[in-house]
This record gives C-alpha cells, structure tokens and sequence, in this order.
C-alpha cells in the first residue's frame, strides 16, 4: 500500500518532528508512507471571510498538484465519518482488496480545507468533532495507521 499525506504548513517544533518520524518508522514494514507539505497562505490577524476562502482555495490548488492520478483521496474533516480503530483498519483492507492501494490523506490548515478538494475527495474521515491543531493531527493520524497496520495484521500493539 502505498500512502501519502499531505499537509498544509509545516512542522516547526521538533517535538512534532520528533513523533512523525517515530510513527514513519514504526509503519516503514507495513506500507510507504510520503508526507508532503504545501505551503499555508498568509492571512492577516482578523481575515475576512472572503480572505479565508481565497486562501483556501489557493492552498486547494497546492493539494491537487500533489494528488496523484488513481489515488483513493481521503480528507480529515470535523463533518466526516467517524469510524473505530478497527473500522478504519477494515475500511483500509477494502481498499486494498478492490485495487484502491493508492491513498492520499489530506489535512488541511487551521481554516480547514477546500470546497474544491472536498468535493475531490472520496471519503469524509473525522476523528472528532473537537478541532484540533493541524500539526497534531498528522501525528495522531500517523498513529492511527501505524495502529491500523497493526489490527490488519493482527499483531499486538504496543503502548
């Protein structure tokens, strides 16, 4: 299986670097992780609503340029679906075993994610319908595959 995530804006404290290169690791025997970053538009303290939407959509079209051709494309969204760690473990296997062996993530920035890239993607995926950091996520994101890989093959996983 082939993974690549992408993100907007980067990871600037170690501690996050630190723990997205721990899960990489981890998940390096199960399948080839990329992670990808696309630039975060500058927006100004008290962005008007018009602001966000231009800088949503430029960052939109940062994101498809990194979609490849064929990829099943997941984004992470509060108004998603909300599966277990064992439903997205199933839920990945199906892919696999209907050819979908391609998966784009996509985490977007602080002000969300593209109407465009919504309508894109092929799957809504919550994790909660709390906000979190945009950097958090793709830790908790790493986590939850690398965890995933682990129920697939029914291995333990260590806490």
């Amino acid at each position: 299986m082939q993974i690549r995530i992408i993100t907007v804006g980067k990871l600037k404290e170690k501690y996050w670097q630190d723990a997205v290169k721990e899960y990489l690791k981890r998940s390096g025997p199960y399948a080839k992780i990329e992670t990808i970053e696309v630039a975060e538009e500058k927006l100004p303290d008290a962005p008007s609503s018009a602001e966000i939407r231009l800088a949503l959509a430029k960052e939109g079209e940062n994101i498809m340029r990194q979609i490849l051709p064929s990829s099943y494309v997941i984004t992470l969204a509060i108004e998603g679906k909300r599966l277990s760690s064992e439903e997205l473990a199933a839920f990945m296997s199906r892919r696999a075993l209907e050819g979908q062996s391609k998966l784009v993530f996509i985490i977007g920035s602080s002000y969300g994610i593209s109407r465009e890239i919504l309508e894109k993607s092929d799957f809504r995926l919550s994790f909660s319908p709390m906000t979190f950091p945009h950097q958090m996520m793709r830790v908790i994101l790493l986590e939850q595959l690398y965890r995933n890989f682990k129920i697939a093959k029914g291995e333990p996983y260590h806490k």
